[in-house]
């Protein structure tokens, strides 16, 4: 009766405080599953470890009644009374002691009581501890790396039909997961600042200078040179008819037609004639004149400062334009569209080159045991690594998140997970205590008659 009614104060003070809990920012208990199922079972089986408690009570009471009437009762109403009486101090010892890990017995301020709710801060700090000493420790971890021997597994799995296009399909689907995941505006701020910003600091002219004038020394810029001049050439033969139109319009008005024709042809002619010429000779002076000002225009590009500032102003003016400042947004775009595309795509490259490694990599990892070798050594490594990494906050987390919790739901989230269990200890302390006081009894009564 005690129980129920505390047991009813407590849920009722709970429910209370939720907000309140909500309000301050305490950590949500994790909650048994099932919580009515194992509420309702809980609430049996304390009814039947206090059914044999009260069972030894009616029983002791009715042997000791027997045993003080008038008539007397016979030998073997002391051993029952004796087997209750045990019965009944070992369950109340064993209810006590249950009671006493969730809450105070019967609301009594009794020392070292509700012992779960009391240190439930030096449980967490406990329990982080004695997973960090036994569980999460570089040697311990590196063990169990090496008793799975997760790179030969992965290669017998690489090498079954259809497992490296599985594969390719899962890193595949995970990489275009992360790729349309990313913040458009975050990258695209990255590609402004670490491409269109670095573009901007340099100065242009003197390295495109020492960039032409290597290529001069080399020879690289002939072919240049004679794309230019093969182009025009090209524009020379198709300017006949505009050439004399042009000689025709310049030349008195009082010049006959057919010379007027004549001069303009006769211009054409030798501005053909000269085009061959600068093609087949590869000394013109037109060549080297276009030499000369190459290496002129190289020189001016790293030290004329006249030249250095008309660089930087076209620079500006580029970098300014409004297809420079949508360009990191557009080269976004481009590049995680055809990324995913190629990503999701079982036909791409990128998918094929993706199968073709897999598969490579597991006929190595089986074919080659050096490599096999290499590829443990690197798995124990990054697991050792990882915990001495990663363990100290991964294991903060325990006491972290157990010391935000409420006590008293915490307290009663545990007792609904174990409380059946801790009933059976109930259970057994009766049973245990009862026959305990059995053979005390009978073995005093057989060494002392009494």
């Amino acid at each position: 009766m005690t129980h129920r009614a505390d047991e009813g104060l407590e849920s009722a003070a709970a429910s209370a405080s939720a907000p309140e809990l909500a309000s301050s920012g305490a950590a949500p208990v994790p909650q048994a599953g099932n919580q009515e199922a194992r509420r309702a079972d809980l609430r049996r089986w304390k009814a039947i470890a206090l059914s044999f408690l009260i069972g030894a009570a009616v029983i002791f009471l009715g042997c000791s009644w027997w045993q003080a009437s008038e008539s007397g009762a016979p030998v073997w109403v002391g051993y029952v009374r004796a087997a209750a009486e045990a019965g009944m101090v070992g369950g109340l010892a064993d209810w006590f002691a249950v009671t006493a890990l969730f809450r105070r017995p019967l609301g009594l301020p009794i020392p070292h009581t509700a012992l779960i709710p009391n240190n439930k801060d030096r449980v967490g700090d406990a329990l982080s501890d004695f997973v960090e000493e036994n569980f999460l420790t570089a040697d311990a971890l590196s063990a169990k790396v090496r008793e799975a021997e997760l790179p030969l597994w992965l290669a017998r799995q690489g090498v079954e039909p259809g497992k490296a296009e599985e594969v390719s399909a899962w890193i595949g689907e995970r990489a275009a997961s992360v790729v349309s995941d990313l913040d458009a505006e975050e990258a695209e701020n990255f590609i402004r600042t670490q491409v269109m910003d670095r573009l901007a600091e340099p100065e242009w002219g003197p390295p495109l200078g020492r960039l032409l004038e290597g290529y001069i020394a080399d020879g690289k810029a002939r072919p240049l040179e004679d794309d230019l001049i093969d182009w025009a050439h090209g524009k020379i033969l198709s300017m006949e008819s505009t050439v004399v139109t042009a000689i025709d319009e310049r030349m008195p008005g009082w010049a006959p037609r057919f010379a007027r024709e004549m001069v303009g042809e006769k211009v054409y002619t030798e501005l053909v004639e000269f085009a061959d010429e600068v093609r087949r000779n590869g000394n013109h002076e037109a060549r080297l004149a276009i030499r000369r000002n190459l290496s002129k225009l190289a020189s001016d590009l790293q030290w004329d400062e006249d030249m250095r500032g008309r660089i930087e102003g076209i620079k500006q003016e580029m970098l300014a334009s409004e297809q420079a400042q949508q360009a990191p947004a557009a080269m976004w775009r481009t590049v995680s569209t055809t990324l995913i595309d190629q990503l999701m795509d079982s036909e791409s490259f990128l998918r094929q080159k993706i199968t073709a490694k897999v598969k490579e990599l597991a006929h190595r990892l089986l074919e080659d045991s050096e490599f096999l070798a290499q590829a443990n050594a690197l798995v124990d490594k990054a697991a050792r690594y990882a915990v001495e990494k990663f363990a100290p906050e991964i294991i903060a987390i325990i006491p972290e998140t157990i010391k935000r919790w409420d006590a008293e739901e915490a307290s009663q989230n545990i007792e609904l997970m174990v409380g059946k269990d801790l009933q059976f200890i109930r259970l057994n302390g009766t049973v245990v205590g009862s026959l305990a006081g059995l053979v005390i009894f009978a073995v005093n009564h057989l060494i002392f008659g009494a």
